[in-house]
């Protein structure tokens, strides 16, 4: 089974498929940190020939580890959120009066699909609210949502919903929430990646659909995703060493998703939300977000 028929939609993952264990694939940098007690993997592609590589387009990586999140310690949820935000914030560099509208993507009737629209029931709207409450909500972001469902059940591409709500709200940016596809199970409901590059909505699937980016909405887009499905021929190439046949791996047609799926996809699902809150509102607490959500 060759590398190019292992599905992943982790940068980081791509990188290790194409052998790169330091800074020598040319065209690629990058670098691990700890902020705020989350493990943070920084990767730039920055020429043509490290995409072609890599597989991914030209541009800047995060991928956060939510081991301490996981582990449910005290303050993790806070900490963690706002680590993330933080994450977030760097990388829109918004002035104070800019806009965003959030794109939630995936299908709310099938669970691993769900963050993106779970994500919205977290989010701080507050672009109407700026404009009918100036005095209470003046130093707030406009920020408005969109959940355009998936092409099987509304019948019209994601993508294109998205790009007629940029085009009646007019955003300076684009924030676009997603699951992922991983192709190990070790980084399944364990990271999430963040990347100005945009996202194919379906593509972790196999299913490629128009992209929201830079190109097809005319303002920068910033991606949030969270592996939540694994491919099966990906699983078993990874789990036996490399050893699969690409006869058998032809013939596995399966994605994989874990047992407790359910409350990790509703946990991940807040944990955007409120980070996404966090880096679009100024000196915000935990508590206030929780008033505003509730």
């Amino acid at each position: 089974m060759k590398h190019s028929n292992l599905r992943t939609d982790l940068a980081m993952e791509a990188r290790e498929l194409a052998g790169a264990e330091s800074n020598t694939l040319p065209g690629v940098r990058f670098s691990d940190h700890t902020r705020s007690g989350i493990h943070v993997d920084v990767m730039d592609v920055t020429t043509q020939e490290g995409a072609e590589r890599l597989g991914k387009p030209v541009g800047h990586y995060v991928t956060a580890e939510l081991d301490r999140f996981l582990r449910r310690s005290d303050d993790a949820f806070s900490d963690t959120a706002a680590g993330l935000g933080g994450l977030i914030r760097e990388m829109l560099s918004l002035r104070p009066d800019s806009s965003v509208l959030i794109a939630c993507l995936g299908n709310p009737a099938i669970t691993p699909d769900a963050i993106g629209p779970k994500c919205a029931h977290n989010l701080m709207v507050t672009r109407h609210l700026k404009s009918q409450m100036p005095d209470a909500f003046g130093a707030f972001r406009g920020v408005s949502v969109v959940c355009p469902g998936v092409l099987g059940t509304t019948g019209i591409e994601s993508a294109s919903l998205v790009a007629a709500a940029a085009d009646t709200v007019q955003p300076d940016a684009v924030i676009a929430v997603d699951a992922l596809a991983s192709r190990s199970m070790d980084r399944l409901c364990r990271t999430i990646q963040i990347c100005d590059t945009g996202i194919s909505p379906g593509s972790g699937v196999g299913n490629h659909r128009y992209a929201l980016n830079r190109e097809t909405l005319g303002v920068p887009v910033i991606a949030l995703g969270v592996p939540t499905v694994v491919d099966a021929a990906t699983l078993a190439y990874d789990l036996t060493g490399g050893s699969l046949p690409e006869e058998t791996a032809r013939h596995t047609d399966m994605i994989v998703t874990p047992r407790d799926i359910d409350s990790f996809v509703s946990d991940a699902a807040k944990l955007l939300g409120y980070s996404i809150n966090f880096a679009l509102h100024e000196n915000l607490t935990l508590a206030d977000i929780d008033l505003f959500v509730s």
